[in-house]
């Protein structure tokens, strides 16, 4: 399966982003209110500066702390996240996430951001894929 079909059956395809410069305050407000693993970094809603995570405010908070709170995004955020195109397989995303130990992947067309997969949305993709292929070989089998 590719990109564009995972993005064509996503639920939700809304990316929540807020502006460089916003404090961790607001990022985790923002992930806490959308019930969201991260928001994109971006000063114009379609160019992916970088992406903040619950896990990072929350590392950085076991690290120094509330008093990072007010610190702002840019301190935190992966600047140029690693991104991926509509024509990408599912597989080949699902196995640079794994390696790069990561669950959100901006999905961008030149140089902008058309949409937002995660981790889930690559392994619901996929299992459906390995639905359909054990159904037809099933029918194979079985002469249908």
């Amino acid at each position: 399966m590719l990109v564009k079909q995972i993005l064509s059956i996503k639920a939700n395809d809304n990316v929540v982003t807020l502006p460089p410069g916003s404090s961790l305050t607001e990022a985790a407000r923002t992930i806490a209110e959308n019930r969201i693993g991260a928001v994109v970094i971006t000063p114009t809603g379609d160019t992916v500066l970088g992406i903040i995570s619950e896990r990072d405010i929350v590392t950085e908070l076991g690290r120094r702390g509330p008093a990072c709170l007010s610190d702002t995004v840019d301190s935190l955020m992966t600047k140029d996240p690693v991104t991926c195109t509509v024509d990408m397989t599912a597989h080949h995303i699902l196995e640079v996430m794994t390696e790069g130990r990561f669950r959100h992947m901006p999905v961008v067309s030149g140089d902008k951001m058309i949409g937002l997969i995660t981790l889930g949305d690559v392994i619901k993709a996929r299992l459906m894929e390995l639905s359909m292929e054990k159904d037809a070989l099933e029918g194979m089998i079985m002469g249908h």
